[in-house]
């Protein structure tokens, strides 16, 4: 379950985003598939290789596990919404539909790992998969996903008070110049 909470806000950011555009996707025709994004340098073998280490080591794949059925029933729900007399048939198209695109989520894998393989030299990926092995490591890799909610609480909580602060400084300047807001 640790696993799964690590990556859980970078799923729910990519899944939205993802997902955000469905409604708009089913309302258009089909049209020719366009690059999903920029080529990245080709890598050796072998950073690739340690590309998709660090990634396990990371349960990465944790985080776009979900992404094919999730996108097909989005993709439901929203042809469901324009399409009501649809409604039996696209219950039964869609798992049709996911059957049919069962593994796709894999590309996302592959992707991440072209990104890390550009991002980092051979050898840089090689001592990451050795420190990520590491105690150190797996501290990190453990303690990191707290450590980030934790930050995220506290900045939301400076944040709600700062506005308090902000919304004071505006009323003491309004109120010099006579006004109450």
């Amino acid at each position: 379950m640790k696993s799964v909470l690590r990556f859980l806000p970078a799923a729910t950011l990519a899944a939205g985003l993802a997902l955000a555009a469905v409604p708009a996707v089913a309302q258009q025709p089909a049209q020719p598939k366009a690059a999903a994004a920029p080529a990245q340098p080709k890598a050796s073998p072998a950073a690739i290789a340690a590309a998709k280490e660090i990634l396990q080591i990371k349960n990465a794949n944790a985080m776009y596990a979900g992404a094919v059925p999730g996108l097909v029933e989005k993709t439901k729900i929203a042809l469901t919404q324009q399409n009501l007399n649809y409604q039996k048939d696209l219950n039964e198209v869609a798992p049709i539909v996911a059957q049919q695109l069962q593994g796709r989520q894999n590309e996302i894998g592959e992707g991440m790992a072209q990104i890390y393989a550009s991002e980092f030299t051979e050898q840089e990926l090689k001592d990451l998969v050795v420190f990520y092995k590491s105690p150190l490591g797996k501290k990190l890799i453990d303690a990191e996903p707290r450590a980030i909610g934790l930050s995220m609480a506290f900045m939301n909580s400076w944040a709600q008070n700062f506005a308090e602060t902000v919304m004071g400084a505006f009323r003491a300047e309004m109120r010099k110049r006579g006004k109450e807001i």
